[in-house]
């Protein structure tokens, strides 16, 4: 597969032949990995090195999902090739069930792999198999499409055959649209930052859910950020969501503010680590945890241990490496859905606020004007006018 394999041994339930004659083993149990719609078994080495090239069919647990393109690379830096993301996913299924069963995702498609151009297709395609499960989203300007809903593996390989490398998530499930059961803070280093102060700015989220009793999961972004998920229960909407992030934004700025700011106008906020509320907004999508970045070095979003914030480095944790390190260690976020939190803490900090005369937070520019908001005008222009 080009000089790219997973890491480490594998379980022995699932098989590919390729052109090299070599087998690589997945860990979804009974996947057959067929090429050219011919089990292992009816391959000759010389129909094998014909048809590999064409397609490769991967029969899960549901259905059967054909991967076209296989051996186009689509991460340079690794050699790694599309049919190595699929991979890479069915080995991830089990972590990727905690994370995204049932949540509508949105696709971005890079037909040439990571490093190639993109496009963002907010509709299922029409001639998309009967199979596939979908759901009507909202986009944050009102727009509603039909969405991809992870319901399995399949889903998700399905995506990869359409050129996706990961998916962006939305923060509900598709049976209960009108309760958001992720809040997401995410640490946007500004320009000038280092990930150490990222990893400072992380422990210090860590100190303050700790202190009010909520349970976080920490995973890089697969880029220069970290991103620290809070699994809620079924009880709140996106406002309620957005106004607890924006709560704790606030309070961490407070007790750190020469590391992290709350501030929405680029202009103030310095060489600091943003706490991006925003990312909380209805109908407002994140990357996913599991899935990989279009990036050529095929870095991977990972959820992490807190010990191992202070240690990592975000450039090494790859499709070719992660599946490892999952296998070494286990997944950290695998009782996430079995501990619901509450926002309640949060509230009520947004609540204090409110009373000592903070009130909402801007907007971004592509959502109606909201009642508490105020000026969308950034500080300079204000001052100006």
């Amino acid at each position: 597969m080009r000089g790219w394999s997973p890491a480490g041994p594998l379980p022995s339930e699932c098989r590919l032949t390729d052109p090299t004659g070599t087998l690589a083993r997945a860990a979804w149990p009974s996947v057959v990995f067929e090429v050219g719609g011919y089990s292992e078994s009816k391959l000759s080495e010389e129909s094998a090195l014909h048809v590999a090239s064409e397609k490769r069919t991967i029969e899960t647990p549901e259905r059967a999902v054909e991967i076209s393109s296989p051996d186009k690379v689509y991460f340079p830096e690794l050699g790694a090739t599309k049919f190595d993301l699929a991979t890479y996913y069915v080995e991830m299924a089990a972590a990727l069930e905690v994370t995204a069963t049932d949540r509508p995702a949105m696709l971005q498609r890079f037909p040439e792999g990571a490093g190639g151009n993109s496009f963002f297709q907010k509709r299922v395609p029409q001639n998309a198999p009967s199979w596939l499960q979908t759901t009507v989203v909202m986009t944050p300007n009102g727009t509603k499409s039909n969405a991809l809903v992870v319901a399995d593996i399949a889903h998700v390989l399905w995506a990869v055959n359409l050129g996706c490398l990961g998916l962006h998530l939305w923060p509900y499930r598709a049976d209960d649209p009108a309760h958001a059961d992720e809040l997401r803070i995410d640490l946007d280093p500004q320009p000038g930052v280092s990930f150490d102060a990222v990893r400072a700015a992380a422990g210090h989220v860590h100190s303050l859910l700790s202190e009010l009793g909520i349970a976080g999961y920490a995973k890089t972004s697969g880029n220069r950020g970290i991103h620290v998920y809070v699994r809620l229960g079924a009880a709140w909407d996106s406002f309620e969501v957005r106004a607890g992030a924006i709560a704790l934004a606030r309070e961490l700025e407070r007790r750190h503010p020469d590391l992290i700011t709350a501030q929405w106008w680029k202009e103030e906020r310095g060489e600091r680590v943003f706490v991006d509320f925003n990312q909380n907004a209805p109908h407002k999508t994140v990357f996913g945890a599991w899935f990989v970045r279009p990036r050529v070095g095929g870095q991977v979003s990972t959820p992490l241990l807190w010990e191992e914030i202070e240690s990592i480095d975000p450039e090494a944790l790859t499709i070719a490496t992660v599946p490892e390190l999952v296998r070494r260690r286990g997944d950290p976020w695998r009782h996430m859905a079995d501990e619901p939190q509450s926002l309640l803490p949060l509230l009520d900090m947004a609540a204090r606020d409110r009373a000592n005369g903070l009130h909402d937070a801007p907007w971004p520019p592509e959502y109606p004007k909201q009642p508490d908001e105020p000026s969308r005008v950034a500080p300079s222009r204000a001052r100006k006018a």
